[in-house]
């Protein structure tokens, strides 16, 4: 009997695959189409776990698909623009084209001995010219639909790398690499026209009916729909033109309690006075220095200038509130101004109190007790939409009013004394896509003295980026962006006038590359950005899978991109929202081990490195309870080494296996022991079914009706993501098959059909098994087990025997059998007549279905 190989086994059957071509997707138009995608990685170098855990997923879903009868497509390629490539280029000298090359030529060679069923012939990557092309052509067609435009905005600039950073590329106000202190600049920059569609995008987030609840909700509050009152104080002592500020509130019904107006640094008012004010300038420009995010501005420490400038509040024109700037009021959210209510809002009161200003309750708490005021140094009183108040300051609605009916009722008294009006806003902003970076997709625009900002001719796309100077390397350890100082690419020819002109130096934001790759993945040798007749077919996405942490922006700028492609002419109208179901997986993590240097420092270990809690000196580790897998905490499972070790298959099942899907799963070396031990199991049990020739018995008909209740069981984990679920009745099932009595005709049924069970986990020890069991052609091309639903109906039950409470055996019986024909069975079953020594009982409690209880 031979031993199970798994390298030897895996190597075959995806060589098999491979020359059959099982999984190029073609259009068939006599086949249902499924499209299962999962988000795709970035090159870094290296695959991890949470890597096989996510494609293995996806794999499942594919492959049980391709079973079905589906016409599958399952595709892969690589995000791969960005900044790490660059700081890779910076650190070592190098190219980031040479080094992404090189790291998804070595994370391919990780990922194919996974065997995944991933159609490898519309592989690409974003970086490739041939794709970023049809990205630029995408650009210069939104530009055309009025969908992108250009303005001045404010952005993160870090003054020693010269470039503009990404919100989380700055950490505690400084930029991620260089350390630096990062300011708020104001540079023109290209915007995509999202905030145009943010009603659209809502309202639909209610039709997407197969995704997360969480992930719909936190869509829902980024874009965040909000009814407010737009009105205007009035100022005093202002310079000219400036006579109005501006203001937008959610909390009109707490105008009552107003004692300040804070504008933004970079509000008109502040930057006119800061022209001949050095304070105000002085104060305006240390603001810059902090984020560009409410969550930056909220951490950081509140500062208020008092500008001298008084403003007449709307309900009284005799009351009059100081104009602060404040450093934690963005020019992009609302207007730019605000006016401060201290009673009613924490961060409001910890301002008033700094800079010494009144405090005033519109409202409080219907039930007091326990209750301080805000004036009597209590926190800012901030009731529940639901949450029933005292109104202190009423106007003219009814003193029991709360929550959105009171905002309603004081947009309405303003509108009706000439205050304001009622408007709906949005959370969301235009998407700024403008990257002072070399490694990201030119945007193919020039600028022309003569003619202004110059869309390229298509003709003339790709808009490739340059990978030298002149036959010299373009040298990344000068700070900036290498596309300004390279004269070569960057001076050119205007497609307008024939004129010099200068190509745009701003690359795109690498958001841009994953909100359409979807879509390419359809026809990715078009010519075009997609092939219309290979979208209709494709589209949409049956099944996405990928990470929570790409719930918002990822999968928002998707749904916009789906729609502007659809505007432009680049997909049909079924797909403007790309995604029919998704499903956010959990993380796979892993314990820690540390010991700590000479200064008590932390110093980490790999997992190898560890065993029995020990270091191979024999040093004790300090184990921190399972952590997500992290390079720098080094708690990380190589992939490669599971597989040499146990094999691609043993790693899928115990990802699957181990957890629901949408949690994490930690990684455990006994764990994945474990999981071999059970696959080795498998193939012991179908060799020696294969080699064996009993005849049938009586226990092949039980045997047939478990096979079919593991179809049903199965089948129902695996539709419905339960894939942990499915695999515990695998075990079962396996532990079935071992202990059966049957003839081997009934038992190579089982075997097979356990082959087809555990393919889409375990597909190369599934062919295997399959081949040997004598099934015909490849298990995958097989078509899927259906359970006879004839066969999952009970035809007997299992009684357990009780006597006098104790339980002596058990009886099979049929399932309709009288009461009294049960108790002649209980009574001449031999573990009764022992326990009884001739004796008449004194009763029989017969439970149908349940038990039997003999009372002596």
């Amino acid at each position: 009997m031979s031993r199970y190989t798994a390298a030897e086994i895996e190597a075959k059957w995806q060589e098999a695959w491979d020359k059959a071509g099982t999984f190029t997707a073609t259009h068939t138009a006599d086949k249902p189409k499924y499209y299962v995608l999962e988000m795709f990685p970035y090159p870094s170098g290296r695959i991890h776990m949470g890597h096989v855990r996510n494609y293995t997923m996806g794999d499942v879903i594919a492959r049980y698909k391709q079973s079905t009868g589906h016409n599958v497509l399952h595709p892969m390629g690589w995000d791969a623009f960005g900044m790490p490539a660059e700081n890779a280029a910076m650190a070592s000298g190098g190219h980031p084209k040479d080094w992404t090359y090189s790291n998804i030529a070595d994370m391919r060679a990780q990922m194919k001995p996974l065997g995944l069923s991933i159609d490898w012939s519309r592989e690409f990557a974003t970086c490739d010219p041939e794709y970023y092309g049809q990205q630029q052509r995408l650009f210069l067609d939104m530009l055309e639909a009025g969908l992108v435009y250009r303005k001045n905005a404010v952005v993160n600039w870090d003054p020693v790398d010269m470039t503009v950073l990404a919100n989380e590329q700055v950490i505690d106000g400084k930029g991620w690499r260089s350390g630096a202190e990062v300011e708020r600049r104001e540079l023109t920059q290209w915007f995509f026209r999202i905030s145009d569609m943010a009603e659209e995008l809502l309202e639909a987030i209610d039709g997407l009916d197969n995704w997360p609840a969480k992930v719909k909700l936190m869509q829902a509050n980024w874009i965040g729909k909000s009814r407010g009152l737009q009105f205007a104080f009035s100022t005093v002592d202002a310079p000219e033109g400036h006579d109005r500020i501006e203001v937008y509130t959610t909390r009109p019904d707490t105008l009552g309690g107003a004692s300040f107006v804070g504008i933004s640094p970079d509000h008109p008012l502040a930057k006119h006075l800061e022209r001949d004010n050095p304070e105000i300038a002085a104060f305006n420009a240390e603001c810059r220095k902090g984020g560009t995010t409410e969550e930056a501005l909220e951490k950081a420490e509140k500062r208020g200038f008092d500008t001298g400038i008084r403003v007449r509040h709307p309900f009284d024109t005799s009351w009059e509130l100081p104009v602060y700037i404040a450093n934690f009021i963005l020019m992009d959210y609302g207007t730019g101004a605000i006016f401060g209510c201290p009673a009613h809002d924490q961060r409001d009161l910890d301002f008033a109190r700094k800079y010494e200003l009144p405090v005033v309750s519109t409202f409080e708490p219907a039930a007091k007790d326990g209750y301080t005021a805000p004036e009597a140094g209590g926190e800012a009183f901030v009731p529940q939409k639901s949450e029933t108040v005292r109104w202190l300051k009423p106007y003219n609605w009814d003193e029991n009013t709360t929550g959105e009916a009171a905002i309603d009722a004081a947009i309405a008294f303003c509108e009706e004394n000439g205050v304001g009006h009622g408007v709906t806003k949005f959370r969301l902003r235009d998407w700024g896509l403008s990257r002072q970076r070399y490694w990201g997709c030119p945007i193919p625009v020039v600028h022309c003295d003569q003619c202004g900002v110059v869309p390229e001719k298509a003709e003339n796309l790709p808009i490739e980026l340059p990978y030298d100077e002149g036959g010299t390397p373009i040298d990344f350890s000068v700070p900036g962006n290498p596309l300004d100082r390279h004269p070569t690419w960057r001076d050119c020819t205007c497609p307008t006038c024939g004129g010099a002109a200068q190509r745009e130096t701003d690359t795109m934001d690498t958001f841009v590359d994953s909100s359409w790759y979807f879509a390419r993945f359809t026809a990715p040798r078009a010519e075009a950005p997609t092939d219309l007749t290979e979208a209709e077919y494709w589209m949409n996405v049956d099944q996405y899978i990928g990470g929570i942490e790409h719930a918002i922006l990822h999968l928002l700028y998707s749904r916009f991109f789906a729609r502007a492609m659809h505007k432009t002419g680049h997909l049909p109208a079924k797909a403007i929202e790309p995604f029919d179901a998704l499903f956010t997986q959990g993380m796979v993590t892993h314990e820690i081990y540390q010991t700590r240097d000479e200064n008590g420092r932390p110093v980490y270990h790999l997992p190898e490195e560890v065993t029995d809690g020990k270091l191979s000196d024999g040093t004790e580790v300090e184990i921190i309870p399972s952590a997500k897998m992290s390079k720098s905490k080094k708690n990380v499972v190589d992939p490669v080494n599971i597989i040499s070790a146990f094999g691609a298959d043993t790693a899928r099942w115990f990802v699957l296996s181990d957890s629901p899907p949408e949690r994490d799963v930690e990684w455990t070396a006994a764990g994945a022991e474990a999981a071999h031990k059970h696959l080795a199991r498998v193939h012991r049990i179908a060799s020696e079914i294969a080699a064996s020739d009993d005849p049938a018995t009586a226990e092949d008909e039980a045997l047939l009706r478990e096979t079919h209740k593991a179809i049903f069981d199965v089948t129902s984990g695996v539709a419905s993501f339960g894939f942990n679920a499915a695999i515990a009745r695998l075990y079962a099932f396996t532990n079935t098959l071992a202990k059966a009595e049957a003839g081997t005709e009934a038992k190579r049924f089982a075997a097979r059909t356990l082959a087809q069970l555990m393919a889409p986990m375990t597909p190369h020890l599934a062919e295997e098994l399959w081949s040997l069991l004598g099934g015909e052609g490849l298990v995958i091309d097989a078509p899927w087990p259906k359970a006879d639903e004839a066969m999952l109906v009970e035809d007997t039950v299992t009684l357990p025997i009780q006597v006098n409470g104790k339980r002596r055996g058990e009886l099979d019986v049929p399932k309709d059998m009288a009461k009294d024909e049960i108790e002649k069975l209980v009574l001449a079953h031999e573990a009764v007549q022992r326990t009884l020594e001739g004796a008449a009982p004194k009763k029989i409690i017969v439970v149908p279905g349940r038990i039997v209880n003999v009372v002596v």
